[in-house]
């Protein structure tokens, strides 16, 4: 008895001392950038608190990040995937992404932070592209009899102007900007997935086109197919606890969303958050 009681008290203490096995968790979901005057989406000045916080864990095994992003703002892209990458360096973390409905555009950018990245068979992936879209509302001005005045100290200040006829040497020069943009996003992708990357097998992999996470696996541009649950589970054991962190919406942020802005900016906001969504089937 005395001797049983003895190996429950180590059997005990050994369970105290033994390391716990964590991975913090970072969910990074919505359009990237701003969505609207009172609504912000995704940003690198929203999320650069818990990734950092995530990275602090000492013990941590890894990290990982869930994406769930159709695109937005190249810059807000950039800007997240450089920082998850300068604390994953700093710390010395391996990084895990895993992309749920959606890692495209600049959704994507942002998963190239990952030294491996999964998705859902029907995940759609991709889209390494740039896109500008706007509307031309000159004859309506003039069917409502509206005429519109311009007065600017530069000839190019009033380039790409909703109310005036478009002029083609500023569709060309917004043409070479978005030509940047893309090399600086295929240099990103190129750099994170290497040798993974089957430029052989689809001459489409740059020009903007997207797959599901099937396809994707086969591109090299994702490392496998699993949620972030199963493949940490998998990579760490059943006993990893997965600390999640995700910013939640704060109770100010909800009351100015839509409560300031006119209808039709409102509108707006939701039929452009719409199609950018719709765009991947969602």
């Amino acid at each position: 008895m005395i001797i049983k009681s003895i190996n429950h008290r180590m059997f005990s203490i050994f369970k105290i001392f033994k390391k716990k096995k964590i991975v913090p968790h970072v969910r990074l979901s919505g359009i990237i950038g701003s969505v609207g005057r009172f609504k912000q989406g995704l940003d690198f000045t929203g999320q650069q608190e818990i990734i950092e916080k995530a990275f602090s864990i000492k013990k941590a095994l890894a990290v990982a990040i869930s994406i769930n992003s159709p695109g937005g703002s190249p810059v807000q892209s950039h800007l997240i995937y450089s920082y998850i990458r300068k604390q994953a360096k700093k710390n010395k973390k391996k990084v895990l992404v895993f992309a749920e409905d959606v890692a495209a555009s600049g959704g994507y950018l942002i998963a190239c932070a990952g030294d491996e990245i999964y998705a859902n068979s029907s995940s759609i992936i991709g889209s390494i592209g740039v896109i500008y879209s706007s509307f031309g509302l000159q004859e309506l001005i003039k069917k409502a009899g509206i005429q519109r005045r311009i007065y600017t100290a530069g000839k190019n200040k009033s380039t790409l102007d909703l109310f005036v006829e478009e002029k083609q040497e500023d569709v060309e020069r917004l043409k070479k900007i978005q030509l940047d943009l893309h090399s600086d996003f295929i240099k990103v992708v190129e750099d994170s997935r290497s040798t993974k990357l089957k430029k052989d097998k689809n001459p489409d992999l740059f020009t903007g086109e997207f797959w599901s996470g099937s396809k994707a696996k086969e591109l090299g541009l994702i490392d496998g197919l699993g949620n972030a649950d199963e493949i940490l589970k998998e990579k760490f054991g059943e006993d990893v606890t997965i600390k999640k962190f995700e910013k939640p919406k704060s109770w100010l942020n909800k009351k100015l969303s839509g409560a300031s802005e006119s209808q039709i900016e409102n509108l707006i906001n939701i039929l452009e958050e719409r199609s950018i969504w719709q765009k991947y089937g969602f």
